[in-house]
């Protein structure tokens, strides 16, 4: 899917447990410039449901387990993030919802940009308008 791979961390395992670092520009790439994290997700509690017109995110399941539906006009997808080994990259214009968390789930976002309203597509029939002509420019 365009604007969407799963992105793999190293892990460093000795006797003491597991590490896994997380460095720009081997694992990201885009600078960082904000980290946050969603927790306490009730059952049945969707989240997102927007897309971003520049921004790129990383999106890591520390711990439990979130599925993560990522949409463009042409394609879409359901990820099940399970594994702090692994992340979701998610590129401009790209929709997400995120649903299904587990209980004691914490999802960790990586994001190239501080917040910005701005940046937010939240209406489904905007985004589509502009991410349509996106892609089209991008072929």
């Amino acid at each position: 899917m365009r604007n969407v791979r799963e992105v793999k961390f190293n892990v460093i395992t000795d006797n003491r447990g597991k590490m896994i670092p997380v460095e720009y520009p081997k694992q990201l790439e885009f600078p960082l410039k904000r980290i946050y994290y969603i927790y306490d997700v009730g059952e049945g509690i969707r989240r997102g449901f927007h897309s971003h017109n520049d921004l790129e995110q990383v999106l890591i399941a520390v711990n439990g387990t979130v599925k993560i539906l990522v949409k463009t006009p042409y394609e879409e997808e359901i990820v099940e993030l399970n594994d702090p080994s692994k992340g979701l990259y998610i590129g401009p214009m790209v929709w997400r919802e995120m649903f299904d968390f587990s209980e004691n789930s914490v999802l960790l976002v990586l994001a190239s940009h501080e917040y910005d309203e701005s940046d937010y597509i939240r209406d489904y029939n905007i985004y589509e308008h502009k991410a349509k002509t996106y892609f089209r420019r991008r072929k």
